[in-house]
């Protein structure tokens, strides 16, 4: 029988061969949602469009405060849906961002450079596109809703292609996905936020410095993480910065790190110690201590993940994908440029932004091609990457607020998805280089 030679004691464990288990629990995540997203996005036509269309804009539209004294929030149902619980979205794409650059495929900083480049190339070019039957006009500024990837659609549409295998290709997407939330996260808080108070600001950053310093903190770290995150959403609120900024910034200094080999000894003796005598301080400590094994940015993902994909984002979907069909509408929408250039940029713009940004990254020597990855695998990537549902959707809200515009702009992010996802499958599935 052959033997192998145990290396060198690193003070890490075995767990680290299987560090992408985490990856395909995200992607199996995203790739079951879509069905709920999509579920809910017909759901929303369909009451938007029955007999009792009146009731979707009354629910929506209905007001929700929460004061305390004098002081307090208030809003539309809609944009607590919106700024509240899409917060939980982001965070999860912050927590995914940090944990790929701390420990997973983009630790390597050389196969970052081409998901990188293929979405820079996407985003730029859907925006060029845009612009091109925009610029000048009173919609020019509804740019950001043509730049965006909905990764649960996307990845959904890749796990109809390829069922089994082919997690190069998943994790390649994944990558693009974040990187357009990311920069489509960064205009919305530059762009699309208007009126600042820089007071609420002010509190805002310093309980991002205080959220940095609790890091530090011997005990209590997560009870506290959570007054000082809620304080710090409410403080951007007021401040017009859009909130939604609050969940990625939590998710980027969240870091992610393999379980150190003492922590697993010492959770292990405690769970000997339980089983010999099985006490309630027993039971509480070995529990503790299991969880301290795990980075906080892991557990968080856990928890929070499904109830983003198959709770938060349908939610979304329900308040914001209903369009009343009324008589012109789509007559109207066929002639607008808003509804030409944000159909064009997702469907013409997305994939060959995303190919020649690949082609620069190679060409450039920035990056090189994995093993099993060619490029009709890229272009299929590249056409996949037009369907913008989510963040789309999010960014025409605020962009064309509760307009006439807004309804063309839905028209076309809902045109260009189903276009783009039905062109993106027969692309990879035709695609000679496809695993």
């Amino acid at each position: 029988m052959a033997t192998t030679q145990a290396g060198p004691f690193t003070g890490r464990t075995a767990w680290v061969r299987s560090i992408a288990a985490p990856v395909r629990e995200f992607l199996a995540t995203e790739t079951g949602s879509a069905v709920a997203l999509l579920s809910a996005t017909v759901l929303a036509l369909l009451w938007a469009n029955s007999a009792w269309w009146h009731s979707y804009e009354s629910v929506w539209t209905t007001r929700l405060a929460i004061t305390i004294g004098h002081s307090g929030l208030s809003g539309s149902l809609r944009q607590w849906v919106n700024d509240g619980l899409m917060t939980f979205f982001f965070l999860v794409a912050g927590l995914e961002a940090k944990r790929e650059l701390d420990m997973g495929e983009l630790r390597e900083r050389r196969r970052l450079a081409l998901p990188v480049f293929a979405a820079l190339g996407g985003m730029s070019a859907a925006v060029a596109v845009y612009l091109a039957f925009n610029a000048g006009g009173p919609a020019a500024h509804g740019w950001g809703a043509a730049m965006s990837t909905d990764t649960a659609f996307a990845l959904g549409v890749l796990a109809l292609v390829a069922p089994l295998g082919a997690t190069r290709l998943r994790v390649f997407l994944l990558t693009l996905a974040i990187v357009d939330d990311l920069v489509a996260l960064l205009i919305i808080t530059t762009v699309y936020s208007t009126h600042v108070d820089v007071a609420a600001l002010g509190v805002a950053v310093a309980m991002f410095g205080a959220l940095l310093a609790l890091r530090f903190a011997p005990v209590g770290r997560s009870a506290a993480a959570v007054v000082i995150a809620a304080v710090m959403w409410v403080a951007l609120w007021k401040s017009g910065v859009h909130p939604t900024i609050a969940g990625l910034a939590i998710g980027l200094v969240t870091s992610a790190y393999p379980p150190s080999r003492s922590d697993l000894e010492r959770a292990t003796a405690l769970v000997r110690a339980f089983r010999e005598q099985p006490t309630p301080e027993l039971a509480r400590s070995a529990q503790l201590s299991l969880l301290s094994a795990i980075s906080a940015n892991e557990r968080l993902q856990h928890r929070l993940h499904p109830w983003t994909s198959y709770l938060v984002v349908p939610v979304f979907a329900l308040a914001n994908a209903g369009i009343h069909l009324r008589g012109g509408l789509l007559g109207d929408a066929l002639h607008s440029p808003v509804t030409l250039g944000i159909f064009f940029a997702h469907v013409v713009g997305k994939p060959l932004g995303v190919f020649l940004g690949s082609q620069a990254a190679v060409r450039s020597r920035a990056a090189t091609l994995p093993g099993d990855v060619g490029w009709g695998d890229l272009a299929g990537m590249g056409v996949t990457a037009g369907i913008g549902f989510t963040v789309a959707l999010f960014v025409a809200e605020l962009a064309f607020p509760r307009s006439a515009i807004l309804q063309e702009a839905k028209i076309a992010i809902l045109a260009a998805s189903v276009v783009a996802g039905i062109a993106g499958y027969v692309v990879l599935r035709l695609a000679p280089n496809r695993t």
